[in-house]
């Protein structure tokens, strides 16, 4: 069976390595892909991830089996729509069923029809408007632009001016074009944070390992968002109850309200949620794998993934299996200035071999293909499995510090909160 995974970064290069480790799998294609996935036996196919038709074209050259589909723009503009028209078999749900994550107001919507706990919240295109919610209702209070940002269009403001200087920067100053032509402000919710993952198919759904993300740029969660520095799976902390009330109130009802709104769901469901004291609420959906989140789910599947994905990809009973004990975790190393401007041509250290696992998001080789590049903002992770976090966390460190990350930067503290 030969599969192809459309995307470049570190979330589908753990994607693919994934699914290349079936008996069943010959060829694992990615497109377009970063460099450093050649070094796990991937192929790279040079089609951009808006190039539809070439990858159409492509899988049916290629005879490829199915193609999963890692991006979020790509779900957005419909690429597994053109896929299922051009009679190819694609893992990612519909434009229609992926306004969930590519409209906020969409996503909103969804919940307050189908009694989904959220924050509450105001939808705003005219920024006086805006404003005057902002002014009405105080701060902190959290400010998002409606479409896709890369993970980085999220304010969550601590004073009234800085909210107003996020709806401005979104409105006025376009700082995210048509992503930020509307806003949704949110009231602020406390409470900890963790991500609730599910393979989907209409009703039927496969729970993963729950996830903890840490998107602060530095240390003790400061400085800007990005789009994630490292996370650990499972969450040792987060009590089972907490799981099984999230699938009640949440899981459940939005793919029973998706189908009632005409767009059944099939692909990844993201939860973005948080623990708050009235319960588990819904910071945000998403409608495919998490990164760097991925990174650390799927090592701890024990099944054979391909076969996983064909069976949900044919309605068929899943046998989806995990390891039960230990705690996978990894940080992420990014280029110094991310997620703002950055330099791109440093030189990387060795892929790791072993029990620490290297996934390549930003990476490509030099001229005489000696040497391993940075090529983007977050460069590369290393993930590792051991019995606990502090395990994992010794390991991880122990490691990088022994790697030259000049002109690199990482956080020391992942999964810190775990450890408290």
């Amino acid at each position: 069976m030969k599969l192809l995974v459309v995307g470049s970064g570190g979330r589908e290069h753990a994607i693919a390595k994934k699914l290349l480790e079936s008996p069943q799998v010959t060829d694992v294609f990615v497109a377009p892909g970063n460099d450093g996935m050649t070094l796990d036996g991937l192929q790279l196919v040079n089609i951009g991830i808006s190039e539809h038709s070439t990858m159409i074209d492509f899988a049916k050259a290629n005879d490829i089996a199915w193609t999963f589909i890692g991006p979020d723009a790509a779900l957005a503009a419909g690429i597994v729509d053109e896929f299922n028209q051009a009679g190819l078999k694609a893992f990612g749900p519909s434009r229609l069923a992926a306004e969930l994550e590519w409209s906020k107001d969409f996503a909103k919507e969804i919940m307050v029809t189908y009694g989904i706990p959220t924050a509450a919240y105001g939808t705003f295109s005219d920024f006086d408007k805006a404003k005057a919610y902002i002014e009405e209702k105080g701060a902190p209070i959290v400010v998002k632009a409606d479409g896709l940002a890369l993970g980085k269009g999220v304010v969550v403001a601590e004073t009234v001016e800085q909210a107003v200087e996020a709806a401005r920067d979104m409105l006025l100053d376009n700082k995210f074009g048509d992503s930020g032509a509307r806003v949704v402000i949110e009231e602020f919710l406390d409470g900890e944070e963790f991500s609730l993952f599910a393979f989907v198919n209409g009703e039927q759904f496969y729970l993963m390992p729950t996830a903890q993300d840490h998107k602060r740029a530095f240390d003790g969660d400061k400085g800007p968002n990005t789009g994630g520095m490292g996370a650990y799976a499972p969450v040792p902390h987060l009590p089972q109850s907490v799981v099984d009330t999230a699938v009640e109130t949440i899981v459940k009802p939005v793919l029973k309200g998706m189908i009632a709104e005409g767009r059944p769901y099939l692909g990844i469901l993201y939860c973005g949620l948080i623990l708050t004291a009235d319960g588990p609420k819904v910071i945000e959906f998403n409608a495919r794998f998490g990164d760097p989140e991925t990174q650390i789910i799927l090592p701890r599947l024990t099944s054979d993934f391909a076969q996983n994905i064909t069976d949900i990809l044919e309605g068929k009973p899943a046998n989806i299996t995990w390891h039960e004990d230990s705690v996978t975790l990894g940080v992420v190393v990014a280029s110094n200035g991310y997620p703002l401007d950055y330099e791109k041509g440093v030189v990387l250290p060795e892929k790791t071999t072993g029990d620490i696992v290297t996934y390549y998001a930003g990476a490509k080789f030099s001229e005489n293909s000696k040497a391993l590049l940075s090529n983007g903002g977050r460069v590369y992770m290393l993930v590792t499995t051991a019995d606990t976090v502090p395990a994992a966390q010794e390991k991880i460190y122990a490691e990088l510090t022994n790697q030259n990350t000049e002109g690199l930067f990482y956080r020391n503290d992942i999964g810190s909160k775990a450890v408290k």
